[in-house]
């Protein structure tokens, strides 16, 4: 066994396999980069190496400078993580001719399977079922055009070298095809240093299902079970489970027996990933192979207890699998979400910034779930512009399904995040949309079910009652709170206002008081919007981010932040401003003009702190609707800004290669 290991990644990913390599006792190396000097993954480390500025190109894809930090720290072996050198087999290659060991597949396998073009035909003269296409090079947008129309549409535009949704588009028409293969390389080169990309079918709502395999230098090789991961947006996985809901015993080891048979084809030894395509009638299509551990490992390691980056250490240190595939059993149920820095109300546009505030919920076993919490961050890093946005992933294991998403939703409302925009609201609609319940799941699923993008939730009647119950128990205890501080010149009476109104977004919800105690813990009855009475308990303190209690017979977990004269509560997805006020100041508060926001329809604002790509149109131009105006990248993704409507250009503010912060005006139209 290995004494010290280098981890050739960053964020939760390095930090996931320290705490492996530290339950084994195996010192551990990270190497980090300009941005990266006060990252969490390298306080984890027992050493740390810098290998140069933020840009990943200058760093982390630098297999030299890893190779010059395995050296200087005497590392015997390199983890890759995911993304990155992960599936370069130069890097593996490069690594061996220095008596390095790759905690990976050899370079053999990742020729054969890490490259799209390349695992296709592998796998196509092995007899393996894969989706129709052409699988030789796209050279440009004729060819492009072209291939797509003997195809036939909808296409998908794919990167040979990508991953994580980086380099594919889909494309319905002739016109989409050439701007997605422009789109796809240009996007493929800057993550992957390749722009080689091809094009196969798009299977019309299709399944994500991946079988996740396991195999050592002994030949041996067993399959772990699979992984649900319909529920994407823009190609990349936003949740996943295991297993899925929609596969049956037989079709489960038909998917996996294949996926194993794959493996032994290329020798292959480590944990890695065959991913298909089930289509509506559980046919499967092989798709292609990740030869390396996946962002979504923790949800297969939740369901069979199989930790897969120690199974992964000991097979690359010769170890034979202690694991048969008769010992394999699924138990339970796990779901994971992946919290992103982005803003779900600008079309899940990128965030950066400052984590003010991150205080995610108690990991551990309460009951029948089980919560974890993979990150590499806490409260005080900064979320930057070079990297994946991802922040974390949260995953939840019951004994059932339903039980484990209830469990999530859970987490979701208890998981605090400040000082950037989340992807927390969605994953909270996420957990309680009825089609992902019921687990009629397509890839298309965000794209069907949020076609205008995703919009602030409006709470029902019932919503209501509670958030109106919440907001005036925390007035109450703000106000008594008020009341004890020393030095106070006219103490409250101590007689308690029955009569109360609490405004939530432009509605009042009347609200009576009635016996109980106004102190912590908390109890007291209430009567919302003229309905049945409640009673309100809760141990909340003024001060703290969540308000934990029950309101009738309830469970609720809100998280809170103070506004002016009120509260913002979010809850369930939801994020309402609520104010708890006598009836006197509800009248008055009705009067109040309400403040219109300024006009911005005359102007491109940039929707994401990025860099500017191309400015597509000239001052004094005339533009169409659909025209791309600008191209932004942000966090390794290229966003195409094109005019809502008929406009005029009447000046350009920006210029490629210009850093603009989030809603910087980029042009003006006339």
């Amino acid at each position: 066994m290995f004494s010290k290991i280098l981890v050739a990644n960053r964020g939760e990913i390095a930090c996931r396999v320290i705490k492996t390599a530290r339950r084994m006792g195996i010192a551990t190396v990270a190497v980090y980069s300009d941005a990266d000097r006060d990252a969490v993954h390298v306080e984890m480390a027992d050493e740390a190496v810098h290998i140069g500025p933020a840009p990943a190109a200058q760093s982390y894809l630098v297999a030299e400078k890893i190779i010059e930090a395995c050296k200087a720290t005497g590392a015997q072996a390199v983890h890759p993580g995911y993304g990155f050198l992960s599936e370069r087999a130069s890097f593996c290659a490069a690594l061996e001719a220095q008596g390095i060991i790759f905690i990976g597949p050899k370079p053999k396998a990742i020729e054969a399977m890490g490259d799209k073009i390349e695992s296709k035909k592998f796998a196509n003269a092995a007899k393996v079922s894969t989706v129709p296409g052409h699988l030789g090079i796209i050279e440009d947008g004729d060819h492009a055009e072209r291939i797509a129309g003997e195809i036939g549409y909808p296409v998908m535009i794919k990167a040979s070298a990508g991953g994580g949704g980086k380099g594919m588009r889909i494309a319905w028409s002739k016109d989409e095809v050439r701007d997605g293969f422009v789109r796809a390389r240009s996007e493929a080169k800057n993550s992957f240093g390749d722009d080689r990309v091809f094009i196969e079918k798009f299977v019309v709502e299709p399944r994500h299902i991946e079988i996740q395999v396991l195999a050592d230098g002994h030949g041996n090789a067993i399959y772990l079970g699979e992984r649900e991961c319909s529920i994407q947006r823009r190609n990349q996985k936003v949740v996943e489970e295991a297993p899925s809901p929609f596969l049956d015993e037989q079709t489960r080891k038909a998917m996996g027996e294949q996926a194993v048979a794959l493996a032994k084809a290329v020798d292959y030894q480590s944990a890695g990933t065959v991913e298909f395509i089930v289509d509506a009638k559980k046919n499967f299509y092989f798709l292609e192979m990740n030869t390396r551990l996946q962002v979504e490992h923790p949800v297969t390691e939740l369901v069979t207890g199989v930790d897969l980056v120690e199974q992964m250490i000991r097979v690359a240190a010769g170890e034979e699998l202690s694991i048969r595939q008769q010992d394999v059993k699924l138990n339970g149920w796990a779901v994971e979400s992946r919290l992103y820095a982005e803003d779900p109300y600008r079309n899940f546009l990128p965030s950066i910034g400052r984590l003010t505030r991150y205080r995610p919920p108690a990991e551990g076993r309460s009951g029948d779930v089980v919560v974890r919490n993979d990150t590499g961050v806490t409260e005080g890093s900064e979320i930057s512009m070079f990297y994946d946005p991802m922040i974390a992933k949260l995953c939840t294991w019951a004994p059932d399904r339903l039980t484990a998403i209830d469990a999530m939703s859970d987490a979701l409302d208890e998981f605090v995040v400040d000082g950037i925009q989340h992807n927390l609201p969605f994953l909270s609609a996420l957990m309680r949309h009825p089609r992902w319940r019921e687990g009629r799941l397509s890839t298309g699923f965000i794209a069907e079910e949020y076609p205008d993008g995703f919009a602030p939730i409006v709470p029902n009647d019932g919503e209501k009652v509670v958030i109106a119950a919440v907001a005036c128990a925390v007035e109450l205890l703000r106000r008594d709170r008020l009341d004890r501080l020393g030095g106070r010149l006219a103490p409250h009476s101590g007689a308690l206002k029955q009569d109360w109104e609490v405004k939530i977004g432009t509605d009042y919800v009347a609200v009576r008081l009635g016996e109980g105690l106004v102190s912590v813990p908390m109890e007291i009855d209430m009567m919302v919007a003229g309905g049945k009475p409640l009673t309100v308990v809760s141990d909340w303190r003024p001060g703290e981010p969540v308000w934990r209690g029950t309101v009738g017979d309830r469970k609720v977990v809100a998280q809170l932040r103070p506004l002016e004269n009120g509260v913002r509560i979010d809850w369930k997805g939801m994020s309402v401003t609520a104010r708890a006020m006598l009836p006197r100041t509800a009248e008055l508060d009705r009067l109040m003009p309400v403040k219109v926001p300024p006009d911005t329809s005359k102007m491109l604002l940039c929707p994401m702190p990025g860099l500017v790509m191309s400015i597509a149109v000239a001052a004094g131009q005339d533009v169409k609707t659909g025209d791309i105006l600008a191209v932004v990248e942000a966090m390794k993704m290229e966003n195409v800004l094109r005019a809502e409507r008929d406009l005029t250009v009447s000046k350009i503010n920006a210029k490629p290669g210009d850093s603009l912060a989030v809603d910087a005006v980029i042009m003006e139209f006339a």
